[in-house]
């Protein structure tokens, strides 16, 4: 699939299974790796954390109270689904065992420039940082973390995780 296609693809993306397959399928062309066997949690965090994945779980969470904000001030369908995309790009590359946090920005830009193109929003966030566009001052960041909810039908994978 070439970028116009993915992009395409990812702007018509109605849901974090959708987009979860697209960043798999990045992944997979551009490194040449792959991982199954994942879960979604939703949950809330701390907002300097947009999301993180525990090493050796098979969970990411993706931080609630960002998400909402993200939700309500995103311009279009395109810049939320941007927004999901990077997130579960890093964290889905922190999972293959990336775990420098600059080596994974580095990466998350180049798997997005390659496959989404150099004017995508979400090859923007990669270069600047998700949470530039985010209006979060101001906002209270009193909620303890916790509150987890498993998001239905992320992974897709036909597969068995253990082979």
């Amino acid at each position: 699939m070439n970028k116009a296609n993915l992009s395409e693809a990812l702007d018509r993306c109605q849901n974090f299974g959708d987009i979860f397959e697209l960043v798999k399928r990045a992944v997979r062309q551009t490194l040449g790796q792959e991982r199954i066997g994942l879960m979604l949690y939703l949950g809330n965090l701390p907002l300097s954390v947009g999301a993180f994945h525990q090493v050796g779980s098979n969970g990411i969470v993706v931080n609630r109270k960002l998400l909402n904000l993200v939700t309500a001030s995103a311009r279009s369908v395109r810049d939320l689904n941007a927004y999901v995309f990077s997130i579960l790009l890093h964290e889905y590359l922190h999972s293959l065992g990336y775990l420098n946090e600059r080596e994974v920005r580095k990466l998350v830009y180049e798997i997005s420039e390659r496959s989404l193109g150099a004017d995508h929003p979400a090859t923007d966030m990669a270069l600047r940082g998700p949470m530039r566009r985010l209006p979060i001052h101001g906002i209270p960041d009193n909620e303890e973390m916790g509150d987890f909810e498993i998001v239905k039908d992320f992974e897709r994978s036909n597969q068995n995780y253990i082979r």
